[in-house]
């Protein structure tokens, strides 16, 4: 048998220093053969991302290694650290989960590109940039002579990943390590970036160290899995194995909480309805009273100096109906949460009708607006930036009975404030702590409990998963089910993945380019798409399933060819 490529024994890590030192990583022992694919499966916390920064020493100064990292035969730990940005890049390259913070803004992606090409090889400025254009080419950037001249911050998400990968692999290296690197993309952005991933494993016959917590990427790309929680080890198998006999119980409960498409209760319980009879773009179905009507909404952002503003929103409309919950699905900048923030007041339309129980919600009338707060709230996708880190969950929650005048007595604000906590499943004594304190799940649970204050008849959640573990984001999931089961509002889910979304929207609306590409019941959009572009959007989900998944991959390239 070859010798492994990367073998890691008894890796331990802790961070601080003397009695203050606290270990995060027990004992992590695992290998990686010349060209396979190991994924590193768990949730926030569980220590994958520091087992994986540790084998090319990038985590914080007062990180403590011990162990052993072995790399092509060469013990890593021993390493000094020149020979440690020696093998960075050169025989271990890393695409890290947000290429926005991981590239430097003030270069361009030439310059980048140069400085990865020209650290570990020599060449001429001309053969350096022409290794440069090379490399963007094999990661499939589209116009990569013009993006050489492009800073980050004017390329997609995607296009950003790409870049990361195209740095990644300029110097040929034996392991990439994939860092959560499709966790923030969109589904179809996320198919082709693992896409590209396997195409330059298979080119260079490079091994990819995969870090992720989404067990639909697992079963897509991975031979072989290694599960952690709580710093240790738990379970290592095949994928084939992990997914059909996980042998511990943690393994079992987080493949228990993926969302596996085409099998959630609302599907399984909407009637099918023939395509042909079905299938619009306009509103569907007609509400007589509706909670939200849109009719013909379009919203334009100025663009740069001297050029036309840019569409954002093109004559969209749609209705919701009370209790009914609607997704707006579609990639990142199909005009998804502008939509949402139109409907919410933050954002001005250019034209069109958005009303909330015949409300406008461009009313300059002092009584509407107070009436349109009261009536409609959102959930944002990110709850460390949504809630302010100085107030107490307390005053978070309390805020909006506030500001709308419901109550400013403490004892009754205290007394809903409990009752929202007890709602949400917080303990009532988290009303005196900070959003430091809590988990990302925690967080979010809190702004739902803001967002409900006021017992609003119409919620935008506005990606409020996208950013959690799959056990977190199915905690979530089934909160807000409860809740809207409980309260019959009616919502907007804004979200990406239909995989999601079909866990609690009976009606589906796909957003392409700012334009509604079709909508219908939920069953109707995931097993029988009309628009090309849906079935490439269904089809980019992965599932938690190896065997189901080959086919579904199979199926997509057929779509794209």
């Amino acid at each position: 048998m070859a010798e492994p490529l990367l073998e890691v024994g008894d890796l331990s890590v802790s961070f601080g220093t003397g009695r203050t030192a606290t270990e995060v990583v027990h004992d992590v022992a695992f290998h990686i053969d010349p060209g396979e694919t190991l994924a590193v499966v768990g949730e926030s916390g569980s220590g994958k991302s520091v087992s994986a920064m540790s084998i090319v020493d990038l985590l914080p100064a007062n990180a403590r290694r011990s162990g052993t990292i072995r790399f092509n035969g060469e013990d890593l730990l021993t390493a000094d650290p020149a020979r440690i940005r020696q093998i960075r890049g050169a025989g271990i390259g890393v695409v890290f989960q947000e290429p926005m913070t991981a590239l430097n803004p003030v270069y361009t992606i030439g310059a980048l590109l140069a400085q990865a090409v020209g650290s570990h090889q020599q060449g001429s400025k001309s053969g350096i940039h022409t290794r440069s254009l090379d490399l963007l080419r094999l990661v499939q950037m589209p116009e990569p002579e013009r993006r050489m001249d492009q800073f980050p911050h004017q390329l997609s998400g995607g296009q950003r990943q790409r870049a990361m990968i195209a740095m990644a692999i300029a110097s040929d290296p034996k392991l990439i390590i994939a860092d959560e690197a499709t966790t923030a993309l969109d589904v179809t952005a996320q198919a082709v970036i693992l896409d590209l991933l396997m195409d330059v494993r298979e080119r260079l016959g490079t091994a990819i160290l995969l870090i992720t917590h989404d067990m639909g990427v697992v079963a897509d790309v991975a031979d072989r899995v290694v599960v952690m929680n709580g710093g240790r080890v738990v379970e290592e198998a095949t994928v084939d194995q992990l997914f059909s006999a996980p042998r511990e119980e943690y393994t079992q409960k987080l493949l228990a909480a993926v969302p596996h498409l085409g099998r959630s209760e609302v599907v399984e319980l909407t009637p099918t309805t023939p395509l042909d009879l079905r299938y619009r773009t306009q509103p569907l179905p007609v509400v007589d009273q509706p909670v939200l009507h849109v009719d013909n909404l379009i919203v334009d952002f100025p663009g740069p100096f001297g050029q036309r503003p840019f569409r954002a929103v093109d004559g969209v409309s749609f209705d919701v109906a009370q209790g009914e919950v609607v997704g707006l699905v579609g990639e990142s900048g199909s005009g998804k949460s502008t939509i949402g923030r139109v409907v919410i007041g933050l954002t001005k339309p250019a034209s069109g009708t958005v009303q909330i129980d015949g409300i406008d919600v461009g009313t300059k009338r002092r009584l509407e607006k107070r009436e349109l707060r009261r009536r409609a709230a959102i959930i944002f996708q990110d709850p460390s930036s949504s809630l302010n880190p100085r107030a107490t969950l307390g005053d978070t929650i309390s805020s909006p009975l506030r500001w709308n005048g419901v109550t400013r007595n403490r004892r009754e604000l205290d007394r809903i404030v409990a009752e929202l906590l007890d709602a949400v499943h917080l303990p009532k004594d988290a009303i005196h702590r900070y959003p430091h304190e809590l988990s990302g799940g925690q967080r979010q649970r809190v702004g739902i409990a803001r967002a409900m204050a006021l017992e609003p008849e119409l919620l935008i959640a506005d990606e409020p998963t996208s950013a959690l573990d799959v056990s977190v984001q199915a905690a979530v999931l089934k909160l807000l089910l409860e809740l809207q089961q409980r309260r019959q509002f009616s919502c907007v889910f804004i979200s990406h993945d239909l995989s999601v979304v079909e866990q609690l929207a009976q009606r589906v609306v796909v957003l392409k380019d700012g334009k509604i590409a079709e909508q219908g019941d939920t069953r109707q959009i995931l097993h029988h798409p009309h628009n090309a572009y849906t079935r490439r959007l269904v089809a980019a989900i992965p599932v938690p399933d190896p065997v189901e998944q080959r086919a579904r991959r199979q199926d997509r390239q057929l779509l794209t060819d």
